[in-house]
């Protein structure tokens, strides 16, 4: 097969760019395989230094004197390449791939679709993007697929495959690679300091903010049995404020962007997704992958990442008290982590790993040309 994915991001790109990285590198094993992207992106400067794969630079703008340009590329791209399957990642670079479309008739790629947020779906441009130009859709999670099944999506044939991680590239590590990189990371801890990280981002509504009130609601023995890591990007100055007024910032170790998150993983006893808006989760599952028991809300995708009391716990989102509640938990019985954290990994092995999502779209790409 030909398989064209795309993506509108400029910048990082955050999961899309997980989520192409990860399914366009697999399948270049077996399939000629191609990505378009802005000039300038990081899914662009992988795909271009990537000898398995084929890079265009493609701007899918909104911008009206922009748009006509990036249509005509991208209309000489389809038409010179004729590709099988284009796999659109958002509504800028699915609706030029509709227009781009235009006049090739029967000639034209089966395109699929993977909504990535948990935002509704309405408006005419959505439809017309349903009706016109998409064959498939993708649910990435139960959330996507509730929130598809009541859209225009729902005709083109919904198809669940699941979020997918390199379990070869995040596994446990064992006790002494474990010690080193809590060494590394945080030299002078105390051994019986209980670890909790994440790597799921350090905006407000990655609810991180919440973890450390609920740390602060606890007693003083407690309290100080504690240590947050966050990697990404640094939190904005009001957000580390409010952290300073919780009397908490020695408690909080930020890593700051990293090209492997592997280390910071190996450091921690506990992970945690805390979001209040979220539709699945990347970091969640790399943590599970390492091995590590996950705390997560409520919201979107993420209570179906786990089974609550086996591989971690599910709280409520903007829930200080609750997640209180369970690092109470988790302190009276550390023993417990392990167990999880083995029933974590077991899971995101079974469920999550890369072969098994690999194998399913590729299952979704060959149905579609079977019904040519």
């Amino acid at each position: 097969m030909k398989i064209l994915y795309t993506n509108f991001h400029h910048g990082s790109g955050g999961g899309h760019f997980t989520y192409i990285n990860g399914l366009a590198k697999a399948m270049a094993a077996r399939h000629e395989v191609s990505i378009a992207s802005p000039a300038g992106s990081q899914l662009h400067a992988m795909a271009e230094a990537d000898p398995a794969l084929h890079a265009f630079a493609i701007d899918f703008s909104n911008n009206f004197k922009r748009l006509w340009p990036a249509r005509r590329a991208l209309a000489k791209i389809l038409r010179d390449e004729r590709f099988d399957i284009v796999h659109v990642n958002g509504s800028p670079d699915h609706r030029l791939v509709m227009l781009a479309m235009a006049g090739m008739g029967r000639q034209r790629p089966r395109v699929v679709y993977t909504k990535h947020n948990n935002l509704p779906i309405s408006g005419l441009g959505a439809s017309i993007r349903a009706h016109f130009a998409t064959d498939r859709t993708i649910c990435t999670c139960l959330e996507a697929r509730r929130i598809l099944e009541a859209s225009p999506y729902a005709r083109t044939g919904l198809v669940d495959v699941l979020l997918g991680v390199d379990t070869g590239f995040f596994t446990p590590a064992d006790a002494r690679q474990a010690a080193e990189a809590r060494t590394a990371l945080l030299p002078g801890l105390a051994p019986d300091t209980l670890v909790l990280g994440s790597n799921a981002g350090t905006s407000e509504y990655k609810g991180w903010l919440d973890l450390l009130q609920a740390i602060s609601l606890l007693p003083f023995e407690q309290r100080n049995r504690l240590h947050v890591v966050l990697a990404g990007r640094p939190p904005r100055d009001d957000l580390l404020q409010r952290v300073d007024a919780l009397g908490l910032r020695p408690q909080l170790t930020l890593t700051g962007l990293l090209a492997d998150v592997r280390p910071v993983l190996r450091a921690m006893d506990v992970g945690f997704v805390l979001s209040h808006k979220e539709m699945a989760s990347y970091a969640g599952r790399e943590m599970m992958a390492m091995g590590k028991p996950v705390i997560v809300s409520d919201v979107g995708g993420l209570p179906e990442l786990l089974e609550p009391g086996v591989q971690g716990w599910r709280v409520p989102a903007h829930a200080p008290e609750r997640i209180a509640a369970v690092l109470k938990e988790i302190l009276a019985d550390p023993a417990s982590i392990a167990v999880r954290g083995a029933a974590a990994r077991e899971r995101c092995v079974t469920n999550y790993s890369m072969e098994t999502v690999v194998a399913r779209m590729e299952s979704v790409y060959a149905a579609l040309l079977e019904e040519r």
